[in-house]
């Protein structure tokens, strides 16, 4: 039974008790100190616990504090070590301990995503499609001796993330800490995780004879945007298949031959697009290793059109999350603070997923802004924290997953959506040229507008 000033958070805010709530069960200190000494490889826990690291950057990454240091401050009494210290920390996480913190962290969360109802249809039944794309984290700022002289921005690393689009969450992680590694380097490590009947989407960066014959050669399957560079020997002569909303799609056999020498019979779409794409291209061509009986032309052709989707989430991450935090220089620190707002933003996806099954799908995706949503857990999330101390959260580590997901519809109930509601604007318009004189540097906004009025 819960106390009176957390049911007054239940009903003033219960998004916020929600996140809090959903970090508690599947993500507490216990569960995540006891993770982190069965996967870290070099890093140990001697006065610092890793789950007081994590739980400084959640803070900053969900903008409840402005940086690591004000997280700190505010916490010192309980970490109970310097804040040199925690940077030391930061600044050897193993990037291989952050990507496992991201797996461990869907592994949890999603039987709620499921059990809620949260799960979109699958785009090929009986198959997993996976997207796959690349995240460059922003330059840092130039605290590091080593880059105090130098004017160029400084890399500190870069992601390959994975995409489950039936959960609507990130569900892996390839991290790497050399800023200006080419991604397809990246990709020995991905086809480590291939399982059988995968589907994997990518755009044609990722299109490399080793990438998707090693795919094949796992029983697993590809839609992947044909790179110029690709090898292939044609078959059998193009033949138009139908219409799709964005174009003409043909197909024509094609094959391509492995390291080895087997060779791999694939499928090449062609699809003539109605309305260029942002590059100016008017055509695209995908390959793919589907069976015909399992998604024709066109159906692979709307696939790889959902690996916008990834891209959506790389956005939102931005957008909502301070998920790029250009103070911290140091490789390992950056990519970890990445990767604690990928797990951010799952936490959202459980409430969203909560809010469906109560509000309905199309309501909550066409009508609700997951930047409200994030902007209320950051804004009350301090205040409540203070108001409810950490030993009353522990009452979720002890429910069933039947009893959580109970306690978060009934929060969905008290959501006044009004509050979160989107405001999308119409098409931008192209900009006017603005008028240049250098004998005239400044303007009096006033003058202009009585102007206008006049």
């Amino acid at each position: 039974m819960l106390d009176s000033v957390f049911e007054k958070f239940v009903k003033d805010s219960p998004i916020s008790v929600m996140a809090r709530a959903t970090a508690e069960r599947g993500l507490n200190p216990e569960k995540i100190d006891a993770w982190f000494g069965m996967n870290a490889q070099e890093q140990y826990t001697k006065d610092l616990l890793f789950s007081s690291v994590f739980d400084l950057m959640s803070g900053v990454v969900t903008c409840s504090y402005p940086s690591v240091h004000a997280a700190y401050q505010h916490s010192q009494d309980v970490i109970g070590v310097s804040v040199t210290s925690v940077y030391n920390k930061l600044n050897g996480i193993e990037i291989g301990t952050s990507a496992g913190l991201v797996r461990y962290a869907a592994g949890e969360l999603a039987p709620v995503i499921t059990e809620l109802g949260g799960t979109k249809a699958p785009l090929l039944p009986g198959y997993r499609i996976k997207l796959l794309d690349g995240n460059c984290i922003e330059a840092s700022e130039h605290r590091i001796g080593e880059l105090r002289e130098l004017a160029a921005g400084a890399l500190p690393g870069k992601s390959l993330v994975v995409y489950d689009p039936v959960l609507r969450i990130p569900i892996d992680v390839f991290p790497c800490e050399d800023g200006h590694a080419q991604e397809r380097s990246l990709l020995g490590d991905v086809l480590a995780t291939v399982e059988g009947n995968d589907v994997w989407v990518a755009d044609r960066n990722f299109c490399t004879c080793a990438f998707i014959t090693e795919i094949a050669n796992s029983n697993a399957f590809f839609i992947i945007r044909q790179h110029a560079g690709l090898a292939y020997e044609s078959l059998g002569e193009e033949r138009q298949i139908g219409l799709t909303e964005t174009g003409k799609v043909f197909e024509e056999p094609i094959a391509v031959t492995d390291a080895s020498g087997k060779k791999h019979i694939l499928r090449r779409i062609h699809v003539c697009l109605k309305t260029e794409t942002r590059d100016g291209d008017k055509e695209i061509f995908i390959i793919s290793n589907l069976p015909p009986e399992a998604a024709n032309a066109k159906i692979i052709a709307v696939i790889y059109r959902k690996r916008w989707k990834i891209e959506t989430a790389f956005q939102e991450l931005e957008d909502w999350f301070n998920s790029e935090i250009n103070t911290l220089g140091y490789p390992p620190a950056a990519l970890f603070g990445f990767c604690v707002a990928l797990i951010s933003y799952m936490i959202l996806a459980v409430i969203k997923a909560a809010l469906c099954a109560v509000h309905g799908v199309e309501k909550i995706e066409k009508e609700v802004s997951g930047f409200y949503i994030a902007d209320e857990i950051s804004g009350v999330y301090r205040g409540m924290m203070i108001a409810i101390q950490n030993e009353e959260w522990k009452v979720f580590r002890q429910y069933t997953q039947s009893e959580f997901t109970e306690f978060l519809l009934r929060l969905s109930e008290n959501v006044k959506l009004s509050a979160f509601r989107k405001h999308p604007r119409g098409p931008k318009k192209k900009p006017e040229k603005r008028k240049s004189d250098p004998k005239t540097p400044h303007v009096s906004t006033a003058k202009l507008i009585a102007m206008r009025k006049r």
